[in-house]
């Protein structure tokens, strides 16, 4: 509710930048990309055929300082290399913290590989006071940037001296 509410005023209170895409700063610093990644979740769903892998119910997926919670999120193992995680696919109020920064959005891929996060739909951004949404955010974890993109708005606070 309080996120609806929150984007629902930075809606209808913010004029529309009309940039492709916005790249910011993200999670403070760079984020250390070849730790090990921890899950946990209420439950787990293994399907050999497939060879993917579904936690649900309170996920929270950790690597380093970046936390990302969801509903479900599905391991996806590269070539059946159960040892190799290719993408993690999370869903249902999906929350990405690293550092002082956090995102909210519908759904969220995290490539393991290369340390990029996709954020998709109705992406809301909170760095401190500063407020951004979009459809669309690519974190890279690796550099400690964002890029922002799909009909971008932004609430930008000045500085108190």
């Amino acid at each position: 509710m309080r996120r609806a509410l929150t984007f629902a005023l930075l809606v209808t209170t913010l004029p529309a930048f009309p940039v492709a895409a916005q790249t910011i700063a993200f999670g403070g610093a760079r984020a250390d990309t070849t730790a090990p990644v921890e899950l946990s979740a209420d439950n787990l769903t293994v399907n050999q055929s497939t060879g993917q892998a579904v936690f649900s119910g309170n996920v929270l997926i950790g690597q380093g300082e970046m936390r990302l919670s969801a509903d479900n999120v599905v391991v996806k193992y590269a070539d059946g290399d159960t040892s190799t995680i290719e993408n993690l696919d999370a869903t249902g109020n999906v929350t990405l913290v690293n550092g002082p920064d956090a995102a909210e959005a519908e759904q969220a891929i995290y490539e393991v590989g290369s340390g990029n996060i996709t954020l998709i739909g109705d992406v809301l951004l909170t760095q401190g006071q500063n407020v951004m949404s979009g459809e669309r955010m690519l974190v890279n974890l690796g550099d400690g940037t964002a890029q922002v993109s799909g009909r971008v708005r932004s609430v930008l606070q000045p500085e108190n001296n």
